[in-house]
């Protein structure tokens, strides 16, 4: 069985390296690392600076202009590299936890119902409490394989599924045309309701970890949070018959309780502030059609996407 990783890259830097010595250090044998790299100059200025002790045969990088590059179709022009029987994409910045990473996340697609299986995301060493918290939330410590049968149950989380460790079927992946070409965010979440849709499952592999965090602040948060907002407002097929709203304010009490049983109140009224930064920026990301787009041009974290 062959395993293809894409990595889509861009400014890679130290974490970039150490996911590389990570997957060579695999107990499941890769076939080839394809880099889809955005702006070449960074790539190699990033060369330049660090001597990999990789194996630079199963590496191959492309190079595409930011101009260019799209969550969906960067990674599909990929996936169209590879003749492998798995596909496993992931973030320059998520690090596998250890050498069993890739035998823990394929193992669910033995099951040929399942079209694709997602990794665990640990919080980084330097994270912020709140950080941990979310973590936590979005990626608790037990398997779960959901279907259609799970909306009643799961709402949006039936389709919660995240590129940053996500391992496909490949057979399944081209028979459903992979991602969506175009599109400023949750490409992922995409597919997997897509794949639902098609009778197949989504896998979450709690054995399979990579360490992935991010202390965003709120401005960050913001313009994270209408990208997202923009992305269900354009694809109701998938996101209007369920709300997301639900999940996150279940979100924000769990770690408002959980920080006050902590005795951690201090870090409540910032928490609070950014929470309300991501409300706003969803907000105004779904309704972003209302708006102009100069105004468009100053939420998003993405301006090529509105050219």
């Amino acid at each position: 069985m062959l395993i293809d990783v894409i990595i889509p890259t861009h400014k890679p830097d130290k974490k970039f390296k150490q996911l590389l010595q990570m997957l060579e250090k695999q107990t499941v044998s890769i076939n080839r690392i394809i880099i889809m790299n955005t702006e070449e100059k960074y790539m190699d200025a990033f060369c330049n600076g660090y001597h990999f002790p990789m194996d630079y045969s199963k590496l191959s990088v492309f190079h595409l202009s930011k101009k260019e590059f799209d969550h969906g179709k960067t990674r599909n022009m990929g996936a169209a590299k590879s003749e492998a029987d798995i596909i496993l994409f992931m973030t320059q910045d998520a690090v596998p936890y250890n050498e069993k990473m890739i035998e823990a996340l394929i193992k669910p697609l033995e099951d040929e119902t399942v079209a694709c299986s997602y990794a665990r995301q640990l919080p980084d060493k330097d994270a912020s409490l709140v950080e941990q918290m979310t973590r936590d939330f979005n990626y608790p410590d037990k398997n779960r394989i959901k279907s259609k049968e799970d909306i009643p149950e799961l709402g949006i989380k039936t389709y919660f599924c995240s590129n940053v460790c996500c391992a496909y079927n490949a057979a399944v992946f081209r028979k459903l045309k992979g991602f969506v070409n175009h599109t400023i965010f949750n490409e992922d979440m995409i597919y997997a309701a897509k794949a639902v849709e098609n009778g197949y499952r989504i896998a979450y592999a709690a054995d399979a970890c990579v360490i992935h965090s991010h202390n965003y602040t709120g401005k960050q948060q913001f313009h994270r949070n209408f990208d997202l907002g923009v992305s269900q407002a354009e694809h109701p097929e998938v996101f209007e018959g369920i709300s997301s709203e639900s999940e996150g304010i279940r979100m924000v009490k769990n770690t408002l309780r959980a920080l006050k049983e902590a005795g951690k109140g201090r870090e409540i009224p910032p928490y609070i502030y950014i929470s309300a930064c991501k409300f706003v920026g969803y907000r105004m990301g779904r309704n972003f059609k209302r708006l102009p787009k100069r105004l468009i041009l100053k939420c998003t974290m993405s301006p090529f996407y509105w050219q």
